[in-house]
């Protein structure tokens, strides 16, 4: 399981930060997982919050520049993306993982990557943070988008 090394980012304070969750609503009960990892963490944290769904993966990255463009200080993307039988896993991970590379680049602002790529429909509930999961990746990307968004805001202070 890739969580083992990850960072902790526990008291992180994201007051004043607002953040947009941009979510995917493919394979529900993981996206729903995701989703509720992300909203608690930045509870948690003090984040302002604005929640924007959107069919799938491929979508998030127009969606995600949007509001960063709007004035989000950063953006959680979650999607989850299953290997099917046919190349469009490929396309579908590649076009969602290019895209919000260059909108955080783009942007200067940060992207939390909470976009799965699994094999099957467990790796995901295996991630997702629900009950019995072992990682949780949307907790994990908006604490990676928070801590980024204060590294920038200390660089532009």
């Amino acid at each position: 399981m890739a969580g083992a090394g990850s960072p902790t980012n526990q008291g992180l304070d994201a007051s004043g930060l607002r953040i947009a969750i941009v979510h995917g609503r493919w394979h529900q009960q993981i996206a729903d997982g995701l989703l509720e990892g992300a909203r608690r963490a930045l509870a948690e944290m003090g984040a302002d919050v604005l929640e924007l769904p959107v069919p799938g993966a491929f979508e998030l990255p127009v969606v995600a520049q949007a509001a960063l463009e709007a004035g989000a200080d950063g953006a959680v993307a979650l999607g989850v993306i299953i290997r099917g039988g046919t190349p469009h896993f490929e396309y579908v991970a590649q076009a969602a993982t290019v895209g919000l590379t260059e909108v955080a680049v783009r942007t200067g602002k940060p992207v939390g990557f909470g976009v799965l790529t699994t094999d099957d429909e467990q790796q995901g509930l295996d991630r997702a943070g629900l009950a019995g999961s072992k990682e949780d990746k949307g907790r994990e990307a908006a604490e990676a988008v928070v801590e980024a968004a204060l590294a920038l805001r200390s660089l532009r202070g």
